[in-house]
């Protein structure tokens, strides 16, 4: 074999290794509502770059409790713009890095078709078992759910059959699993190709809730981290932004 091919040959491998012994492991907390669109985020980007995303999905409050206690997220995808702001006056993020990455929208739905009509009215008739809510407390989605009762003065009547989720996960399997005939859940998780799918539904206006305005933040842990940059990048991409207005978040 000439020294020339041989010399090629020996770079070939060289340029294949790197990729791979460059490939860096990110690890995210992500709001439970962004589950859908952030595996199919996480997904393209693993493809694009060579790393790879890992992927903890729950209720922004207890993340929140979680980074302040040491856990070892890089990145913090929340379901609201506070606890982001609230890790950034505490230290625990990269300054400058906070931004809005969607505007999450309220819908009331039930699996059984024709329950829910297009303007609510359910809420005020009662013909329901229970309606599942996240826990206020901790899940911005369930905050805004209690907005619209208070606002329709009907926080008294519903009580009685509330039943409450502690992230938005559980509350939406409450509604799916029928344990519950409606309830307050994320868009994004009844909306498949640009639709809601199934069921029966009222995409709650945004007038009757404080905007559900979802933030990122780089925290301290992913400083200096090659690949959480990058993703943080990545999210904010056209290609990412066209598969988060796709499950139903402006933006």
């Amino acid at each position: 074999m000439k020294l020339s091919k041989c010399l090629f040959l020996i770079c070939a491998c060289i340029l294949a290794i790197v990729p791979a012994a460059s490939a860096e492991e990110v690890s995210v907390a992500v709001a439970a509502n962004f589950t859908a669109p952030m595996k199919q985020i996480a997904a393209d980007f693993e493809k694009a770059s060579g790393n790879k995303v890992v992927l903890a999905f729950g209720a922004s409050g207890k993340f929140y409790a979680q980074i302040k206690n040491g856990a070892p997220f890089q990145l913090f995808l929340s379901a609201d713009d506070e606890k982001p702001a609230k890790l950034e006056k505490e230290g625990l993020t990269v300054p400058g890095s906070r931004f809005t990455y969607a505007i999450g929208t309220l819908v009331l739905w039930s699996a059984k078709p024709g329950l829910v009509d297009a303007n609510g009215d359910i809420l005020a008739k009662g013909t329901f078992n229970k309606i599942a809510i996240a826990n206020p407390q901790l899940a911005p989605y369930g905050a805004a759910a209690m907005e619209v009762l208070a606002k329709r003065g009907l926080t008294a009547a519903i009580k009685p059959k509330m039943v409450q989720g502690e992230n938005i996960s559980q509350t939406f399997q409450f509604v799916g699993t029928g344990n519950a005939d409606l309830g307050f859940v994320a868009l994004s998780q009844v909306m498949k190709d640009g639709k809601v799918s199934g069921g029966s539904s009222w995409i709650v206006p945004g007038k009757l809730h404080e905007p559900i305005r979802q933030d990122a933040v780089l925290l301290i842990k992913g400083k200096g981290s090659p690949a959480a940059e990058a993703l943080v990048r990545y999210l904010k991409t056209d290609k990412a932004k066209a598969i988060i207005r796709s499950y139903g978040y402006g933006i």
